[in-house]
């Protein structure tokens, strides 16, 4: 692959943005600063490391991401009252060309403005359907904090179903679980709007903290610190498949 194809196959710009950023001596291969646009790249001899204007970087023919979701943002490029999340992802990120477009990385689901904790992000679109598919029934883990105590009935109705506003259906916890007098682990493996709130509505209590912990067999990790993300380890999307 050709040095300024590769840059703007990781969103670094446009392809002549990034044949401009190669002939200002912008960027280095190893310890090699390179000024040839055109200059072919072995992507075959393992992960290729290299800087854009002193920024290390390592390529990824496609990008799977998790953040650590502050409180405060919402998962939308268009956001309305609040920021996006997308702002805590440096530019490349948010500029990786998809199907010849410029799309960046996409939330795989959302969680709300108050929500915090494990989000995942990618540019292939297949992962994100697979991880959004009802069918698949993915796995996801919340700690909630509710607003009054919690008792056993409340438990076992979430855990045998509760009918929602939208849908005559039961709407069933995989697991739910007190871990305090006023915290509740609890799984989902389907996803409704505001689904954990109004679950917890249903049965006579109100969340008064929301933090996803798990996805699938991934755990948020406890040194990613809220605003920060990083790339996924091959081992943990394999934790992410059914």
């Amino acid at each position: 692959m050709r040095l300024s194809e590769l840059l703007f196959s990781q969103g670094f710009g446009t392809r002549r943005v990034c044949a401009g950023l190669v002939e200002q001596g912008l960027v280095r291969l190893g310890e090699r600063r390179c000024t040839d646009p055109s200059a072919e790249v072995d992507l075959s001899a393992g992960p290729l490391r290299y800087e854009v204007q002193g920024q290390a970087w390592t390529y990824h023919p496609r990008a799977y991401l998790m953040l650590h979701k502050p409180a405060g943002f919402e998962c939308s490029h268009r956001p309305g009252r609040w920021p996006s999340v997308y702002t805590l992802l440096p530019a490349p990120l948010r500029q990786r060309p998809t199907a010849g477009k410029v799309a960046g990385v996409q939330a795989v689901g959302r969680l709300d403005q108050d929500t915090t904790g494990l989000l995942l992000l990618s540019d292939d679109g297949a992962f994100i359907h697979r991880m959004n598919a009802p069918r698949r029934h993915v796995p996801k883990v919340y700690e909630v904090g509710t607003r009054h105590p919690l008792d056993e009935r409340q438990l076992e109705r979430l855990r045998s179903g509760v009918v929602l506003d939208d849908d005559p259906r039961p709407v069933v916890a995989a697991a739910a679980e007190a871990s305090g007098e006023r915290q509740l682990r609890l799984t989902l493996t389907e996803g409704k709007y505001h689904q954990v709130k109004r679950m917890l509505a249903a049965v006579g209590n109100r969340v008064e903290t929301l933090h996803r912990s798990r996805i699938g067999g991934l755990s948020l990790p406890a040194e990613l610190a809220p605003g920060q993300w990083r790339w996924l380890e091959p081992s943990e999307l394999d934790l992410l498949r059914p």
